[in-house]
């Protein structure tokens, strides 16, 4: 684990993403509650069309990967 100390706060990661990229797209989700709900949060940066580009590639190499480790087992 991460010592607190030593963690980025979202808005760090956020600055440093938008200071060293044209264009991010960061999805978080926080753990469970009781009852299973998860809160899922997206926030973006950049043009919103190189955005959406980003995040379909990035759900084509999700399901790729998905596929490949149910096709292997």
């Amino acid at each position: 684990p991460i010592d607190s100390k030593e963690s980025l706060s979202l808005e760090q990661i956020k600055n440093s993403l938008a200071n060293y990229n044209a264009c991010y797209v960061l999805i978080t989700c926080k753990k469970p509650s009781k009852e299973g709900e998860m809160a899922v949060e997206m926030c973006y940066e950049g043009d919103e069309t190189l955005a959406s580009y980003l995040v379909e590639n990035a759900k084509e190499a999700v399901s790729s990967k998905i596929e490949g480790s149910q096709n292997s087992q």
